[in-house]
This record gives C-alpha cells, sequence and structure tokens, in this order.
C-alpha cells in the first residue's frame, strides 16, 4: 500500500493538472476553484484511508472523533470506503449525518435555553432553493472530491500491482537459483573453470 506521504505528494503534484483540465472544460474560474478545492480536500484530508489510522484522519484534529465510528464500521480498503463513487457518497452523508445532529442539537439548545424556535421548513426551502441555484458549483465540488478519491484507489492498486509483480520475480528468480543448484556439482563455485582441487 503507498505512504501517506506519497500520496500527499501526488495529490499535490497532479492539482495544477487538474486546474488546468477543469477551467480547459469548464471555461469558468468559480468551477474549477470548486473542483480544485475538492481534489485537494479529497486528497488530503477526506480520502479513503479515513477508514484507518492515516494522515487522513489525524488531519482532522479534534474532530478526529467523528471519524471513529466510521473506522469500526468500514472495513480497510472495502468498497464501501475504496469504492468508485460509492466510496464518495457514503463519506459524505456520514459527514452530512454528524452535521444534521449538530444542527438539530443548536435547535433544541436554542428552543429549551432561549425560548427560539427555529422553523425548520423555511430552513430546508432555503438549503434546496440554494442548491438548485448552485447546482454546477456543487457538482464540480462533487467531481474534484471524487477525482481525488480515485486517485488514491489507483494508486494504491498500482502500487499493489508493482509489489506482486516484484514479489513474483523474486520468487522466479529464487526458483531459476534452486535449479542450478541442483544441477551443480558440489564443491565447485559457479565460476571455477579449472580441475577440481579434490580428487
Amino acid at each position: 500500500m503507498t505512504s501517506g506521504k506519497r500520496h500527499d505528494r501526488i495529490t499535490l503534484w497532479s492539482a495544477p493538472l487538474v486546474a488546468i483540465a477543469s477551467l480547459w472544460a469548464t471555461r469558468s474560474a468559480e468551477l474549477t476553484l470548486a473542483s480544485v478545492a475538492g481534489f485537494l480536500f479529497s486528497g488530503l484530508m477526506f480520502g479513503p484511508d479515513l477508514d484507518i489510522y492515516s494522515r487522513h484522519f489525524m488531519r482532522w484534529g479534534w474532530l478526529r472523533w467523528l471519524w471513529l465510528p466510521y473506522r469500526r464500521l468500514i472495513p480497510h480498503r472495502s468498497l464501501l470506503s475504496h469504492g468508485i463513487i460509492i466510496g464518495t457518497l457514503l463519506r459524505l452523508v456520514y459527514l452530512f449525518s454528524w452535521l444534521s445532529l449538530a444542527i438539530a442539537l443548536i435547535g433544541v439548545l436554542a428552543h429549551y435555553g432561549w425560548g427560539y424556535t427555529i422553523d425548520w421548513g423555511w430552513w430546508i426551502l432555503q438549503t434546496w432553493d440554494w442548491s438548485m441555484q448552485h447546482r454546477w458549483l456543487i457538482l464540480a465540488g462533487f467531481c474534484g472530491l471524487e477525482l481525488g478519491s480515485v486517485l488514491h484507489i489507483l494508486t494504491d492498486r498500482l502500487d499493489s500491482w508493482l509489489r506482486r509483480r516484484g514479489r513474483l520475480n523474486r520468487i522466479y528468480r529464487d526458483h531459476k537459483l534452486d535449479k542450478l543448484k541442483k544441477t551443480r556439482p558440489q564443491g565447485r563455485s559457479p565460476n571455477f573453470r579449472g580441475k577440481s582441487p579434490h580428487p
């Protein structure tokens, strides 16, 4: 598996390419900014490795406890964390669940502590209207999040493949050496060209 430092370097090196591709595709600085921000956030804090004790997990600081249930429930490198699209969607749903719970608690405290009643219907309607007005911005941000996740997954798979290939090469080389040892006469070095000193 690729180390956290290498993932960070790959993310940071790739960010300018993502910005150029996004600007070329959208012709919009705002959408480009949203996609690059999503890409960096995903690559550095919101990636698939939140299912283990990782750099992603540690960067949440004192909020890292939010991800403890996620780490316990999601097996490492499973489809739920390292799956294309489904991994990003699940992490978003998980994070927004915590956000919704925090907003609900604030509403309860405001109601019982200060007698302030929140019009939840109005807030939901306003949030929906804002989402519809900025749907392309939200989509660009999600694409950036997903692209950061996909880059992480592909890097992991490539690293695993290279390690597996290297291991297979070592096994093949060791097998050839074993065959040479069996066919080589005892007491002679592989570079010996003269007569054996022993009769």
